[in-house]
């Protein structure tokens, strides 16, 4: 079937218009163009030689493609103008070797988080907002092939057998991607993207996640070697804070980091980068973040740092604070810092062993000094609610105090959360540990009247 013959067929999308006095095809308009597109992509893949296109340079290649797309179009009589031969050469460029509707989207800073929602439907997040968007598939195929191809690239797979996966794209942005018969409606496809130019201790002060004091005392926590959770709730911004944590280790120190998916972007000469993996389809070759901490623990690790603690890995993360890898960090998923507390206790029991529930708790009160509670608010905007610290046990319950707070105060006109930080006028104990290892802070940095205002 021509172009032509597939175009008629998606006439209620098209405005008929005459080339040279002839009837020609009809000009894209809306779903229309959609049809063109998958017309024209179907016709370029008939032709080309995709071995030949793999041997020549991606410039080359796109020429080519541009080329070819401009013949056929031209055989059919289709009518376009420069810009929408343009852009007609780039999407059909996209579908082959890239990831089709969704390339606009990874290369629009603006945007955090893709969220495809079957063929039909997809929102992106900006600025802590969701906005639906009007990027579709052509059908649950064509999202499908999108699908596989993320997951291949990385060694992953994808099917009816084992429905869901999670991997990460070239740039290292997250993906999660589930499919019938799990996803009832359809694939559904999450992408958590990834800053090509990572944030910074001094962008989150700029955005008011943090004061100035907070960020200081963040800095001097990872310098001094103090063991750190960073608590809160999905898209709160847990792993945007560990990797700026983890940017105040020393440079001479050997770290060794353990993902499910690598997100870290740690800057330091001596990084060592560990990633979990799903068994293949017969069940087997697994490899687990609780395997990966036990063989990093054989590493000669200065740190270690988990991307998220979920399972019985707790167990064997606390054990490395515990002997002798101070200063390691971790993130896990919690409301608030107790909730934190809890989450632990119950993962340690994942690890099978008879451990009285007192015990459990002294090792965590023994090798977590301080949790750190980030917070995403409903206006969007993500900040430090609390830093806690740790400091014993009294009887079976593990103790803790709060230096700094976020306190609300209400929501202005445009909708933002006001509010203020403070310290709490609670002298941390670890505040020796801080002088000791040079990097000790001024009184006033805990002085409650000092507050800052958002």
């Amino acid at each position: 079937m021509s172009i032509r013959e597939q175009l008629s067929n998606a006439s209620p999308g098209f405005a008929a218009l005459p080339v040279n006095g002839h009837p020609a095809a009809a000009l894209p308009v809306g779903s229309g163009y959609r049809a063109l597109k998958r017309a024209v992509h179907e016709t370029v893949l008939e032709r080309v030689e995709l071995e030949r296109l793999a041997r020549i340079p991606l410039e080359q290649v796109r020429h080519e493609i541009g080329l070819l797309v401009g013949a056929i179009v031209d055989e059919d009589k289709v009518l376009l103008n420069d810009a929408e031969r343009r852009q007609l050469i780039g999407e059909i460029y996209d579908e082959m070797f890239g990831f089709g509707p969704l390339e606009p989207l990874l290369r629009d800073p603006t945007v955090s988080d893709i969220l495809v929602n079957t063929a039909r439907q997809t929102y992106v997040e900006r600025r802590g907002k969701l906005e639906l968007t009007d990027i579709t598939f052509y059908d649950d195929a064509h999202l499908m092939k999108v699908i596989e191809k993320i997951v291949s690239r990385v060694g992953r797979r994808i099917d009816e057998t084992s429905p869901m996966v999670d991997a990460r794209l070239p740039d290292g942005s997250r993906v999660n991607a589930i499919i019938p018969p799990s996803a009832i409606d359809g694939p559904l496809l999450s992408i958590r993207r990834f800053a090509v130019n990572p944030l910074q201790i001094a962008d989150l002060i700029a955005y008011h996640s943090l004061t100035p004091p907070m960020a200081q005392l963040l800095q001097a926590l990872a310098h001094a070697k103090v063991n750190l959770v960073v608590s809160g709730g999905t898209g709160s911004g847990k792993t945007t804070l560990l990797n700026i944590v983890s940017g105040f280790i020393p440079a001479d120190e050997r770290v060794v980091t353990i993902e499910d998916a690598a997100e870290l972007q740690l800057r330091q000469p001596h990084v060592l980068r560990l990633e979990t993996r799903p068994p293949n389809i017969e069940g087997k070759g697994e490899i687990t973040q609780r395997s990966l901490v036990r063989n990093a623990l054989r590493m000669r690790p200065d740190r270690i740092i988990l991307g998220e603690v979920r399972g019985a890995e707790a167990l064997d993360m606390l054990n490395a604070m515990n002997t002798g890898h101070e200063g390691s960090l971790t993130t896990i998923h919690a409301n608030t810092p107790r909730d934190a507390l809890t989450r632990l206790e119950n993962m340690v029991g994942m690890a099978g062993m008879n451990v009285p529930p007192k015990a459990i708790r002294q090792q965590i009160a023994s090798a977590i000094t301080v949790i750190v509670q980030a917070a995403r608010l409903t206006d969007g905007s993500r900040k430090i609610v609390s830093i806690q610290e740790i400091t014993g046990m009294e009887g079976d319950v593990i103790n803790m105090q709060e230096i700094f707070t976020f306190q609300r105060t209400g929501v202005g006109q445009d909708g933002t959360v006001r509010g203020h930080f403070r310290a709490t006028g609670v002298y941390p104990r670890f505040a020796e540990r801080l002088r000791v290892y040079g990097v000790g802070l001024p009184d006033e940095t805990y002085d409650p009247a000092r507050r800052f205002e958002i």
